[in-house]
């Protein structure tokens, strides 16, 4: 069965489409404006859109009373809007040679830009570094983002053109170096980072069709990237980046469905053991191998119920060795333990916190416990904090220990909360 999906944009229009639809929003028809009646700015400014405050703190999974597993922390989507800015009706003054040449619309466009920035449009690989940043990698923008990890700091850009070049990015790993691992499809080769973002290396241009998902085993030093047109994992050396071994059956067609093949394969994952988890999307199941590439297990199948899949792409491990998935068409994650056991999942098609479109990438921060996504619709980037197990069993001899507290006496409550005691009371 197939799934139809709307006709993408040319990613060279959306900027400029984004941007032209900010002018009209905010300057409207100059014609229209003038014969408004100047009472109606009161009016206007007082049915301007209405911002919706929350607690992000009570967007948890699963729901109370039972322990959160799974907190809501933060939605990502670029640098920071002047909104102040861009509903002022003041325009930028062009100068003499815009006049000159008629480039008034492109001054005023540009003067939007300068206001709402780089935002993401269509990240796909996500991935946090030692130091709590957060990195995207956007093909629209043709640029990784790099999310600060503090309010001090700002956001960070590695550019086409600029630090790198790029064609169409698509999966990030990192090592505990902070050395930054990027597949491109279009240039079907690795790039590699540097910690201070400057490219060291490049390897796979010989042997890579379609790059997709990367990730890195420290251990056993090894890089595993996903080809996706060829239905293939490429094993390659850590640090010569020699090619070891092929993961899969290429030249089929994307027609195999037994057990260690691969149908337009889309991500992988390693855990502490080196064992390597491959989201086999069209096959809609997860695959897992040992270190040397030996076929272990499988779990998931095509469906829309719990443990099931529809269109599976993003993967990661967390801490505790669980296996979180990312579901394109059924906007949710799924967490399995080793076995391919469902635990827990979350998420649905929305716009809200905690809901998805188009969800693509999952990623793992390690050092603070923190799951990441990306959606393509809108481009956005979520922030989850995972509760570990050690955290979780905590939480709940804690609880017991509350539970098992004798009950404050009537006199000492009373006492606690400043009252009198009764008078059969007193001695």
């Amino acid at each position: 069965m197939t799934f139809p999906h709307p006709r993408p944009m040319p990613y060279r229009w959306l900027l400029p489409l984004l941007i032209a639809l900010v002018i009209i929003g905010f300057g409207g028809n100059p014609a229209q404006a003038q014969k408004k009646n100047k009472n109606a700015k009161g009016a206007d400014q007082s049915q301007q859109q209405k911002r919706i405050a929350f607690d992000i703190s009570k967007i948890v999974w699963p729901n109370p009373p039972a322990i959160a597993r799974i907190k809501f922390e933060d939605l990502l989507t670029g640098q920071p809007i002047d909104w102040a800015a861009l509903q002022s009706t003041q325009k930028p003054k062009p100068s003499w040679m815009d006049r000159l040449a008629g480039a008034q619309p492109d001054a005023q466009i540009r003067d939007v830009q300068k206001k709402i920035g780089f935002q993401l449009i269509r990240p796909y690989g996500v991935v946090a570094d030692s130091k709590g940043h957060i990195y995207a990698a956007d093909q629209a923008v043709g640029a990784i983002f790099i999310f600060p990890s503090s309010k001090d700091e700002q956001l960070q850009l590695i550019r086409n053109g600029q630090d790198a070049h790029f064609a169409m990015i698509n999966g990030l790993a990192m090592d505990d170096n902070d050395r930054l691992f990027v597949t491109d499809l279009k240039l079907h080769h690795v790039l590699v980072f540097n910690a201070k973002h400057e490219v060291e290396a490049s390897f796979g241009g010989d042997k890579l069709v379609s790059p997709a998902g990367i990730a890195l085993d420290t251990l056993n030093r090894f890089v595993y990237v996903v080809d996706t047109q060829q239905d293939q994992v490429l094993v390659f050396d850590a640090d010569d980046y020699k090619l070891l071994r092929r993961i899969g059956t290429g030249g089929k067609n994307h027609t195999l469905i037994s057990p260690g093949d691969f149908s337009l394969p889309t991500n992988v994952a390693v855990d502490r053991e080196g064992n390597v988890y491959v989201t086999d999307t069209v096959n809609n199941r997860v695959e897992s191998f040992d270190a040397d590439g030996s076929f272990i297990s499988q779990f998931g199948s095509p469906g829309d119920g719990p443990g099931h899949f529809a269109r599976p792409k993003g993967i990661t491990v967390d801490s505790d060795g669980h296996v979180w998935v990312a579901d394109e068409i059924q906007s949710r994650v799924q967490v399995f333990d080793k076995e391919g056991q469902l635990l827990i999942y979350f998420g649905q098609l929305g716009s809200y916190p905690g809901q998805f479109q188009a969800l693509y990438g999952l990623g793992y921060d390690k050092q603070r416990n923190r799951v990441v996504t990306s959606e393509q619709f809108p481009g956005r980037v979520q922030v989850f904090r995972y509760v570990t197990d050690a955290e979780a069993a905590a939480e709940e001899s804690r609880r017991e220990t509350e539970k098992d507290k004798p009950a404050p006496k009537a006199a000492d409550s009373a006492q606690e909360k400043g009252g009198e005691t009764s008078k059969s009371s007193v001695p």
